[in-house]
């Protein structure tokens, strides 16, 4: 039974406190947060303590943290907390800056401590079984990736200021689910990104619309779409074509009931948010942390992971500021020295 302290009691906090207590093989023993009270509660209702982060991180008879903490708090807590001798899961992304993402990667190595990077969508049961059909070339050699993500309506202004923007904070699993994919980070990275769904948003200087296009050593492209409203719900699509046929992923529907009249056929919408589209995923994602844990196995999505795709939201960002493309060298080698 592995014993947990959870760092962030907030709405991605308690999505994972429901799926650690769940877990037959995990007990939630502490929770911490900046907002004493939030933890309070949090901890209250699954039976564990509230407690400050470090004094969590210290306890020896805390196995593992799940750092869900605000993002510029991530890498210090990595590197305390596998300092201390702890396994770690902490939600993306790594830290906004990719230099201190690389000096926390090299942190976590010298301590030999596991430390996986919350991807959670690896673990979506359609992406993984999509993921599977590919490997085992059931369409062949793989040509083209569209990837789309399109939120149902955009965060407040105040946490677009504090998120690092859309591509480090929202497209960054999609950069994530790309290199999954695709097996490889691209050779170059071409952004066009445009505030149309909120002038307050581009005023804050982000974007809320944009779209990715990623090119290959061996000529494969993929293409990312995002945009901080849908009006019909939460939209995660993933289609891949090869060169003998095409594997997709359709939306996660609220129900499956399909009405055709001689007015014509409707259904229903897509599951409206992450917490409806995404719990399964929440759910496999500890379990396989748990079991890489216990077994002593390589972690299925790694720091390494988490800084590869940070480089890509970098390389984006710059791309979309410019008008240019970006080749990953060039984001990665600087900060390399």
């Amino acid at each position: 039974m592995l014993r947990i302290g959870l760092l962030g009691a907030g709405r991605i906090g308690r999505v994972h406190a429901q799926a650690i207590a769940a877990h037959s093989q995990s007990q939630l023993c502490a929770v911490s947060d900046a907002i004493p009270d939030a933890a309070e509660s949090l901890a209250a209702e699954q039976g564990a303590t509230a407690r400050d982060s470090m004094e969590i991180i210290a306890d020896p008879s805390i196995d593992a943290v799940l750092i869900a903490t605000p993002t510029d708090t991530h890498s210090g807590l990595i590197e305390a907390a596998t300092r201390a001798g702890k396994a770690v899961l902490c939600e993306k992304p790594v830290d906004l800056n990719l230099e201190r993402a690389l000096a926390c990667q090299s942190v976590a190595a010298e301590t030999g401590q596991p430390v996986m990077v919350g991807f959670n969508r690896r673990f979506d049961p359609s992406f993984s079984t999509l993921k599977s059909a590919a490997d085992r070339g059931e369409i062949g050699t793989p040509e083209m990736l569209s990837i789309t993500s399109f939120d149902p309506a955009p965060p407040p202004v105040s946490y677009i200021k504090v998120s690092g923007g859309l591509f480090r904070d929202m497209m960054i699993h999609d950069f994530d689910m790309a290199n999954y994919l695709m097996g490889q980070l691209p050779e170059q990275i071409l952004a066009v990104g445009t505030s149309i769904v909120d002038p307050d948003i581009g005023r804050a200087g982000d974007v809320d619309t944009a779209v990715v296009t990623m090119t290959y050593e061996n000529g494969q492209i993929a293409v990312i779409k995002n945009s901080r409203r849908a009006a019909y719900g939460y939209d995660q699509r993933i289609e891949v074509l090869g060169s003998g046929g095409l594997l997709q992923v359709h939306n996660i529907l609220e129900n499956a009931v399909v009405k055709s009249t001689a007015d014509g056929v409707t259904g229903a919408k897509p599951t409206y948010f992450f917490l409806e589209r995404y719990m399964p995923a929440y759910r496999a994602e500890w379990d396989a942390f748990v079991q890489a844990v216990q077994s002593g196995s390589a972690m299925p999505v790694t720091l390494k992971d988490g800084v590869a795709a940070l480089a890509m939201a970098e390389a984006a960002t710059r791309s979309a500021q410019t008008g240019k493309p970006v080749a990953m060298t060039d984001v990665l080698k600087p900060v390399a020295k």
